[in-house]
This record gives structure tokens, C-alpha cells and sequence, in this order.
């Protein structure tokens, strides 16, 4: 089978669902905290809208597990159709909620619901769309492969971002609210019909292939994870934490905090979003391509010091005015944020065997995943009592940075390493 539809099927999944999960995001703080959350105080509404944002997060360790248990048993195709059916289809259902001055009660809780099923088919979709493209990766280029689909989170991102400021710019404030805001949501149904039509055409991965003609399948993956890969599940957690709550922060609550307590316009937030997920794009397959020739660890450990060093200038000078702001997006988010990301699928997966890889990979990242997305519910009262203080908010992407950052050091550099779980290909599949 041809490399390249192996990737366009994996990055095109993952773009999909990244749009849909971050399209959520971004509606939070502009949309469901008004129609959703009604509250005499806009703090509280704000709050009240983040937990449900958190809600998805909070979802992401289920869906590990039941679609990891799916893709270790049944295969990563089956897997990841299932993961874009049920994100595609909660999308679209959004669009069509009726609000809180509607239904009431009913409005919140039906959101919650289908932010609940976004989570857990995010919970499935990351680790499947990074070994879909690893386990057919070429030797040698592995860190260039394990990279593309995480080119699906700045696309997804910009792509959801853009949409709703297209539709607010195409109409007025009461028509935004009224309806507008309805049909990026909508949109989904389209682009997840696309992406289960290519990623049906696809076969199962090389590695997946060789446990089922082996007959070496685990019976229940989450338990066989945990007896004889547990330590590794716990430190990959370590290892995400850090910058994962950078990671929320500077790709999701950045809207609130510089248009809410900095006091910039929701035109310019969205700006410096898009610059730094623009530089992402440049930044991902370039180090991720690196990575297969000076290794993950130290890239990984490069990116961690840059971003503990960073964090306090960061936050005093977004403060300083636009220009700023937009250098200091494409910096920390752009190309040190993007350096770590573009080599955490493969670093990741090959921590693990074949036999268990999907579970293994997805609930270690989405445990991780899950703890930084409650960020919100801890910045928001940290931003009302401090307001936004660069040593607060520095030190706190310091401390979750330091954790990594040691674990890191403890770690093998899987490219090279002899244990590394990942075994060459079979050099019959298709070039």
C-alpha cells in the first residue's frame, strides 16, 4: 500500500478530529458560556463552560482504554472508524442543541453528554493515527512518519478557529449567537464522511498484522498493560504533564486570558493563535525528520529546558502589547511547544510492544492529557485573584515542566536502544 495514502489517512483523521475537539474549545469562552451557562456573573458562567471543556478532557482516559482494548484486539482500522463516527457525530449535534433560554436545564446537560463522546473518541483517535503512520513508517524515518498526524492539531486548531471568526465576521452579534456560531459544528458531518471513505480503503498496519499471524493477541490489553508495562504507562504520564498544561494554557485558555484579563480584542487572540499553529506546521516535520537522526530524548529534553526558561518571559510579555504577544506565540508555541509535540507519538510508542502499543500509548497520554485539561478550572480563579501575573502563571507551567523534564532524564533514547519495541516491517508491504 502507498506510504503516502497511509499518512493522508492518518492526518486527515486527525486533523478532523482535532478541529472538532478545539472547535469546542474555542466556542467556550465566545459561545457556551453565554447560551449554556447563564449567570448574573461572568466569571462564573466562564467557569461553569471550562468544566465541561474539562469534561472532554476528563473523558479522553476512557476512550484510551475502550479503543485501545479495540485496536489491540480487532485491529487500528476498526479503531480509529469507530473514534471518527463518534467525534463527527457529536459535533454535529451540537450544532443542532437548543440553548439554555430554550430548554433549560436540558441545554447544559445534553452539552456535556456530547462533550463527554468527543472525549472519548479523542481518547482512541491520538494513539491510532500515530501508529497507523509508525508502524508503516520505512526504517529510519520513523520520527519523520510519527510526526505528520501531529500536524492534525495546529491544522485542526487554526481550521476550528477560523471558521467560527469567519461566520462572526460574515454576521452581526445577534446573528453569531442566534445561529452563526451553529454551522462550523455543522460543517463536521461533511469532513468525517471524507475521512471515514479514505481511512476505509486503508489495510491493517504491518506490525498489527504479524501479532494476528502469530496468534499473539493480548485477551485484555489494559490488564497485560499494567502487569508488564505499568512503570512505563506512569512515566509516560510524567513525561506528558508538563508541557501538556503549557500546551492547554497557550492553545485554548490563551483566548480568555488575553481577551478577558489583558484586555486585547478576540480578533487579535485568534491572530496570535493562528501565528504560533502556523509555525507549528514548519516546525513538527522538520524536528520530527531530526529526531531520526540525533534521537527523540534529546530533542525532547532541549524543548522542556527551553520552555521551563521561557515561561516567565512568556506571560510578561504578551502583556506588552500585540507585536509581542504574536513573536511570543510563534516562539513558545510554534517551535518549542511544536519541537516536543512533533516527537512525543514516537517517542511514546515505542516504549511498548506491538502486543499492547495502543493501549499502552493512548492511556498514558490521555491521563496526562486529562490532568492538564481541569487547567481552566485553576486558572480562572487564579487570574481573578491575581490577575495576570507572569511569576503566577510562569511558575506554574515551571513546576509541571521540572517533573518532565527529570523523567526525561532518566530516560533510553528509543531510536537507538536495543530494547526499542518497534521491530523493522515486513518488507513485503508496499512501498
Amino acid at each position: 500500500m502507498k506510504k503516502s495514502r497511509i499518512l493522508f489517512a492518518s492526518l486527515s483523521g486527525s486533523v478532523i478530529e482535532w478541529y472538532d475537539f478545539y472547535l469546542y474549545g474555542t466556542a467556550t469562552g465566545l459561545v457556551f458560556s453565554t447560551l449554556f451557562f447563564p449567570s448574573g456573573d461572568p466569571a462564573v458562567s466562564l467557569l461553569l463552560a471550562f468544566v465541561t471543556f474539562g469534561a472532554g478532557y476528563a473523558a479522553r482516559p476512557l476512550g484510551s482504554i475502550l479503543f485501545g482494548h479495540m485496536g489491540d484486539r480487532l485491529g487500528r482500522k476498526a479503531s480509529l472508524i469507530f473514534t471518527l463516527v463518534g467525534m463527527g457525530g457529536s459535533s454535529v449535534l451540537m450544532g443542532l442543541l437548543p440553548t439554555y433560554e430554550q430548554v433549560g436545564l436540558l441545554a447544559p446537560i445534553l452539552l456535556v453528554i456530547l462533550r463527554l463522546i468527543q472525549g472519548l473518541s479523542l481518547g482512541g483517535e491520538w494513539g491510532g493515527a500515530i501508529l497507523l503512520a509508525t508502524e508503516y513508517a520505512p526504517k529510519g524515518v520513523r520520527g519523520l512518519y510519527g510526526s505528520i498526524p501531529q500536524l492534525g492539531v495546529p491544522i485542526g486548531l487554526v481550521a476550528g478557529s477560523f471558521s467560527l471568526t469567519l461566520i462572526s465576521s460574515l454576521t452581526t452579534d445577534s446573528q453569531f449567537l442566534a445561529w452563526g456560531w451553529r454551522i462550523p459544528f455543522l460543517l463536521s458531518g461533511v469532513l468525517i464522511a471524507l475521512a471515514v471513505w479514505v481511512r476505509s480503503g486503508i489495510e491493517e498496519t504491518p506490525d498489527f498484522q504479524k501479532q494476528k499471524e502469530s496468534g499473539d493477541i493480548a485477551k485484555v490489553p489494559i490488564i497485560e498493560t499494567f502487569r508488564n508495562d505499568g512503570k512505563t504507562v506512569f512515566r509516560l504520564i510524567g513525561l506528558k504533564v508538563g508541557d501538556g498544561f503549557f500546551n492547554v494554557f497557550i492553545m485554548s485558555f490563551i483566548l480568555v486570558y488575553t481577551t478577558v484579563y489583558i484586555g486585547y480584542s478576540r480578533d487579535t487572540a485568534l491572530t496570535g493563535l493562528t501565528i504560533g499553529c502556523a509555525t507549528m506546521l514548519l516546525t513538527i516535520p522538520i524536528v520530527g525528520y531530526i529526531s531520526d537522526f540525533i534521537g527523540r530524548k534529546v530533542i525532547y529534553i532541549g524543548g522542556l529546558s527551553l520552555l521551563f526558561v521561557s515561561a516567565v518571559p512568556y506571560f510578561t510579555l504578551i502583556g506588552k502589547g500585540e507585536v509581542p504577544f504574536f513573536i511570543m506565540q510563534a516562539v513558545v508555541l510554534g517551535i518549542l511547544w511544536g519541537a516536543v509535540f512533533s516527537t512525543q507519538g514516537t517517542l511514546f510508542s515505542e516504549l511498548f510492544p506491538a502486543k499492547v502499543r495502543y493501549t499502552g500509548l493512548s492511556v498514558g497520554y490521555q491521563v496526562a492529557a486529562a490532568l492538564a485539561g481541569f487547567g481552566p478550572l485553576m486558572w480562572t480563579p487564579m487570574a481573578e485573584k491575581f490577575g495576570p501575573s507572569p511569576w503566577v502563571f510562569g511558575g506554574f507551567m515551571m513546576a509541571g515542566l521540572a517533573i518532565s523534564l527529570i523523567l526525561c532524564l532518566t530516560l533510553s533514547d528509543t531510536r537507538k536502544a536495543e530494547n526499542s519495541r518497534y521491530e523493522e516491517n515486513v518488507k513485503s508491504v508496499g512501498s
